[in-house]
């Protein structure tokens, strides 16, 4: 059990998983992902969660060595992601006397995950402002539909002033791993939850009434201190405003002329004093692309032309993009194609899907290899995209 400390009542009982490749089979987790649970010892005992299958047994352990040999009177469940939910049944049937505490979605959501005998009679379906004694502590519930999905509940511990998170405020990364939060917290925010800015913001508006001074999340570390850096970093990301004034130059190359270009156009911006980052969407981490995308307020796009449009990895970028609600930005696009160059506009035949940016008039149209007169068109779109 990791010695993640909160305090003398409320206790960790979650599990490191550093060998996980691919998070909800598609995120790369090089440092690997915790699942988080707790538990608060009062007089009536309430296990926040279970976590993912693959840590069940090591959970099951840290729980029977918190309770000591007591019984725990409730299990609040904040979420049915099986990485959040996979033991619940496991712990329904071990201690039949147990309660299950949840929103009404959850209730209606849970046969589709689990057989358990008598559910009706187990059940406490709380709602909105509801509030769970359990003795010296006390919980209140808030509802937090499509955060990230439609059953989700967050808690409140009026007592020891903690926010029981669900998936908000988490990171990729185990704890035996001491990351610094802010990068991977925000490619686990708009890569899992950001096509949700909406409902995140109107959970954060809940959330702004509470006094609280810890909170613990489903995923990632514990945050005690200096937490309204944490609080402004999901309004930013949850508003879809620009998080840094600053450019991504995003490249889809087949032989590595695009690439060229690309490169170039970072040259010219950087001389122009922009902050660039550069990503290779045939290599890099995708979500990394998607998280950097949403950092920044200015994006280029360089991409080959392919198949009478373009080519696949831009076209991926571009579809991640849309389906978390990209927006409030500036485009630049350039294309290349050696007969019939048609990148730019499959690119912006994706964006214009998307609302509220604001695509450069300029394109720059190379025709297979790079030439002077295109550098001088580069020059051109950084100072018009660069103006924005």
């Amino acid at each position: 059990m990791s010695n993640v400390v909160i305090s003398d009542s409320i206790k960790y009982i979650g599990a490191d998983d550093t060998t996980l490749d691919l998070f909800e089979s598609q995120y790369q987790i090089p440092h690997g992902v915790s699942y988080n649970s707790y538990v608060i010892l009062d007089e009536k005992i309430a296990v926040m969660d279970t976590i993912d299958a693959r840590k069940g047994d090591e959970w099951m352990a840290n729980l029977e060595t918190v309770l000591a040999g007591r019984t725990p009177d409730y299990l609040v469940i904040s979420h049915l992601e099986p990485d959040h939910a996979a033991n619940i049944k496991r712990l329904a049937d071990h201690f039949p006397q147990m309660k299950l505490v949840l929103s009404a979605k959850a209730k209606a959501m849970l046969p589709q995950f689990f057989d358990i005998a008598n559910l009706n009679d187990r059940c406490i379906t709380v709602a909105e402002g509801n509030e769970l004694e359990l003795g010296s502590h006390k919980l209140k519930f808030f509802m937090a539909p499509m955060v990230h999905w439609p059953e989700v509940m967050v808690e409140y511990e009026e007592t020891e002033k903690v926010l029981f998170s669900a998936d908000g405020f988490g990171k990729f990364g185990a704890l035996c791993y001491d990351d610094e939060w802010t990068d991977e917290a925000r490619r686990y925010y708009i890569n899992i939850v950001g096509k949700y800015g909406t409902p995140v913001q109107t959970l954060l508006k809940k959330a702004a009434t509470l006094d609280i001074q810890t909170i613990c999340p489903l995923h990632g570390p514990v945050l005690k201190e200096n937490l309204g850096f944490y609080i402004d970093k999901y309004m930013t990301w949850s508003s879809y405003t620009p998080e840094e004034d600053g450019v991504l130059v995003a490249c889809a190359s087949i032989h590595g002329n695009t690439r060229a270009a690309a490169e170039k156009m970072v040259e010219i911006l950087k001389s122009k004093g922009a902050d660039v980052v550069f990503t290779d969407l045939t290599r890099d981490d995708m979500a990394e692309a998607v998280s950097n995308a949403f950092r920044y307020s200015k994006l280029v796009l360089a991409a080959a032309s392919y198949d009478a449009g373009v080519f696949p990895p831009m076209e991926d970028f571009l579809n991640r993009l849309s389906h978390k609600a990209f927006q409030k930005r500036a485009v630049a696009l350039i294309e290349n194609g050696s007969w019939a160059p048609c990148a730019a506009k499959s690119m912006k035949a994706i964006l214009d899907t998307m609302k509220s940016l604001d695509i450069c008039e300029k394109t720059v149209s190379i025709k297979s290899t790079m030439k002077d007169a295109d550098v001088s068109s580069m020059v051109a779109l950084a100072d018009e995209l660069l103006e924005k």
